[in-house]
């Protein structure tokens, strides 16, 4: 699987994640999108149009298509491409062996790009108890997480919920992606908080990220319920969430991840920057 995965031969230009020139954004916060929410442009097309927008950075992007991210002078606000699944994590030992190998050929290649950060996930219970859960994963992590230290890259384990898209997925509440972090003791070792998961397992938004924000890396969004638009067609809001994040001192990103309902999809992404540019 990872053997075909190249880096472009493009130099990297590290970018200041800034608003753009011709940008009326505040540059309070840094916006991202994920690649995979517009699925109906080629990532070319999706580069282009937010820098119309007024800004430069894209999640989830692999190693076979940074050579386009870098050919549009965009950022890649969280790679992928070292993970098995989401299913199957850093929790079970019977992965680790896998997972060990991924992160060990992607990291160099990430630091080698000018890039931060590197998503992983837990992996499922399958009948797993929590304290079992952590113990692994700290098992397997800490044979990475020299690596990502000596490259500085972050590992970023996201926060997902259990109760309405990712059945039995273990890292389902801050608490123990907390403890996680703590077990791990490294600063290149923390959470992607994803406010729409967590507002589906645990509510109480504001006060867990004041309380946690020194292990959170990178958040998310997507309007509850339905993971549509994040307006007022949905629960959360998302200005007063924002604000929070930025009352913290947070420099990381602020990364949408709506499904857009609405036919003019780039519209809506518009949209969705203004309410959380606070």
């Amino acid at each position: 699987m990872m053997s075909t995965l190249a880096t472009s031969a493009l130099p990297f230009i590290k970018l200041n994640a800034a608003p753009m020139k011709n940008s009326n954004l505040k540059g309070n916060v840094n916006h991202a999108v994920c690649a995979w929410t517009m699925g109906h442009l080629s990532l070319d097309e999706l580069c282009k149009a937010i820098k119309k927008i007024g800004f430069n950075a894209i999640d989830l992007v692999g190693p076979k298509d940074w050579h386009i991210l870098q050919a549009n002078e965009v950022e890649c606000s969280m790679c992928n491409g070292a993970e098995v699944s989401l299913e199957k994590g850093f929790n079970n030992t019977a992965y680790h062996g896998q997972l060990v190998k991924n992160y060990t050929k992607i990291i160099p290649l990430v630091a080698k790009a000018g890039y931060k950060n590197l998503i992983c996930f837990s992996g499922n219970r399958d009948g797993m108890d929590d304290e079992t859960g952590l113990q692994n994963s700290v098992e397997g992590l800490k044979k990475i997480i020299g690596l990502a230290e000596k490259h500085n890259v972050t590992l970023v384990m996201e926060l997902l919920n259990s109760r309405v898209d990712h059945p039995d997925y273990m890292c389902d509440k801050t608490a123990w992606g907390v403890e996680l972090c703590k077990r791990l003791g490294s600063e290149n070792f923390k959470l992607l908080y994803d406010i729409y998961h967590m507002q589906i397992d645990e509510g109480d938004l504001i006060r867990t990220i004041k309380n946690n924000h020194q292990y959170i890396a990178h958040y998310h969004t997507a309007g509850n319920p339905g993971r549509n638009e994040i307006n007022d067609s949905q629960e959360i809001n998302y200005p007063a969430v924002v604000k929070a994040i930025v009352s913290t001192g947070f420099k990381g990103y602020v990364c949408q991840e709506f499904m857009p309902k609405a036919a003019e999809k780039l519209a809506s992404l518009e949209e969705a920057i203004q309410i959380c540019d606070v």
